[in-house]
């Protein structure tokens, strides 16, 4: 294929109307696209063309396709998010892939994701968790002290941004062979236990939040670290570590 030539594909699709109704893989043709395209730019041209044949497009998550609303959520040839370290599916290019090659696209696999549409998996479990404790409560009487004048020790500051950076996409969800959704409850109990804006509900915040995630059917982590190595934003296992003491912590109070 020269420089100026597209990719033609092979794409094998997940069909499936909703979560009670058994799906299928369904194949489909893609010829000349860019290898400067973004892969939700393929799916569009994908779209364009059942569309063009009279056939339903296919349903998939996307929003701000700059990597930062965490709502595009593919697994792409047995990987979350697709080829690539740290990026979404939607900053995934097709200069990815060569000429020729199938690719294997299924939404994310878990009890608690159950699948609305096709690609498109209910991922309202992670706001139900947060609704359970991933906040902090402010007094908002006037008297309140400016966050930005609280010392704030900077190894703390760091660690905390960090775990702030998780976009919720769910993909360490969909990589682990449980399903666990640990990655995603430690970091959004880490970014506030750094903190002291966060101790003053530390303690009932991770235990409602660890409650809620095995209600709500999450599995549990056996440390394989698949998680961390598919998120793309790298949050760090260090943070379920720290999960599990603040969850001890609150356990025993």
């Amino acid at each position: 294929m020269s420089a100026s030539e597209g990719l033609n594909l092979t794409l094998k699709v997940w069909r499936q109307n909703g979560s009670k109704e058994k799906g299928s893989m369904e194949t489909y043709q893609v010829s000349n696209i860019s290898p400067d395209s973004s892969f939700l730019e393929m799916m569009d041209i994908l779209n364009e063309q059942l569309i063009d044949e009279g056939k339903e497009p296919v349903a998939f998550d996307h929003d701000c396709r700059e990597g930062i609303c965490g709502m595009c959520s593919m697994f792409i040839n047995g990987e979350a998010h697709g080829p690539g370290e740290q990026i979404t599916t939607c900053q995934l290019h097709m200069r990815e892939f060569k000429d020729g090659d199938t690719i294997h696209i299924e939404p994310w696999r878990a009890k608690a994701f159950p699948v609305i549409k096709d690609l498109v998996v209910d991922r309202g479990a992670f706001d139900r968790i947060m609704a359970a404790g991933g906040f902090v409560s402010v007094n908002t009487s006037g008297n309140t002290q400016d966050a930005n004048a609280i010392p704030i020790d900077k190894h703390d500051a760091d660690k905390a941004f960090d775990a702030a950076t998780c976009i919720g996409c769910g993909a360490c969800v969909a990589t682990c062979k449980n399903a666990s959704a640990m990655l995603f409850v430690s970091a959004k109990i880490s970014q506030f236990a750094l903190l002291p804006q966060g101790k003053v509900e530390a303690r009932e915040r991770a235990v409602n939040m660890v409650n809620k995630m095995d209600e709500e059917g999450f599995g549990n982590c056996t440390n394989t670290g698949a998680c961390e190595v598919e998120c793309p934003k790298g949050i760090s296992l260090e943070n379920i570590a720290r999960m599990n003491r603040e969850y001890l912590k609150g356990s025993i109070s």
